[in-house]
């Protein structure tokens, strides 16, 4: 992890859960209680859940985030919903860019670049995610795809407090495959120097997330890697018992 940033876990429930899956928010809320107060937590509901999310987790140490959000505030954009909605609904960080917007809907970099302004001006944290796919990987393209979408995803008015970036090598999401700790080093790295050598201070600070098949029995190895603050999870959050395996690697990293 970076010294003197704190970590965070996110989850990201995707297309997953009714008002029966908030059980599981209150499940998971009541086992962070349990644990350190060394970490922030955070769960990405369904936009349909993060009202409801927002206002069972008021009392708790968990904080509430969409999955996406729209470039602009309000029009006539139907079925869409805007960084000022998603805020009005109790959420405080919201997903850009992920893979599977990216491969569904053809998001571009420039798209996601527009999203996360439109988050940031809603006050909203934007959470943008980066990475390759496995055929780049096999060319040995991942950093310089890295690259490609730091310089065109994130806005010019990032700063540590309204960013987090999450790197996320397609290949590897839900595939149960997990990159080398070398490999994860390397591409940290790479991104903090980037960053910092763009944003000064501001990149220095930005929170740098993994994700791609993190669980309970990886979660301490990949989250004591150099410049690796937190994890952005996706099935793992789905069930409590499997969510709090990864925050107990949290703590025990911090007195380390």
């Amino acid at each position: 992890m970076t010294p003197a940033l704190r970590p965070l876990l996110a989850g990201n429930w995707k297309m997953n859960g009714t008002a029966s899956a908030l059980a599981t928010l209150d499940a998971i809320a009541e086992g962070i209680t349990r644990l350190p107060d060394v970490f922030d937590t955070l769960l990405c509901t369904p936009a349909t859940l993060v009202h409801r999310a927002a206002s069972a987790a008021k009392a708790s140490r968990i904080q509430i985030g969409g999955q996406d959000c729209h470039t602009g505030q309000a029009g006539a954009h139907t079925g869409d919903v805007s960084a000022d909605m998603l805020a009005d609904c109790g959420a405080h960080f919201v997903i850009v860019g992920h893979s599977e917007r990216r491969a569904d809907h053809a998001e571009t970099d420039g798209l996601v670049c527009r999203k996360a302004q439109a988050a940031i001006a809603s006050g909203l944290t934007a959470i943008i995610c980066i990475g390759e796919t496995g055929g780049e990987k096999a060319e040995g393209k991942t950093l310089a795809v890295v690259e490609r979408q730091l310089l065109k995803s994130v806005p010019d008015s990032a700063t540590a407090q309204n960013v987090v970036i999450a790197y996320e090598p397609v290949w590897a999401i839900g595939t149960g495959l997990t990159p080398t700790v070398e490999d994860v080093a390397s591409v940290h790295r790479f991104i903090r120097d980037h960053l910092a050598a763009r944003f000064g201070a501001e990149g220095a600070g930005m929170r740098l997330l993994y994700g791609g098949s993190v669980k309970g029995a990886n979660a301490h190895e990949l989250m004591a890697i150099d410049h690796v603050d937190g994890a952005l999870v996706g099935g793992a959050s789905l069930k409590a018992d499997d969510f709090l395996a990864i925050a107990r690697a949290f703590p025990a990293l911090a007195k380390a």
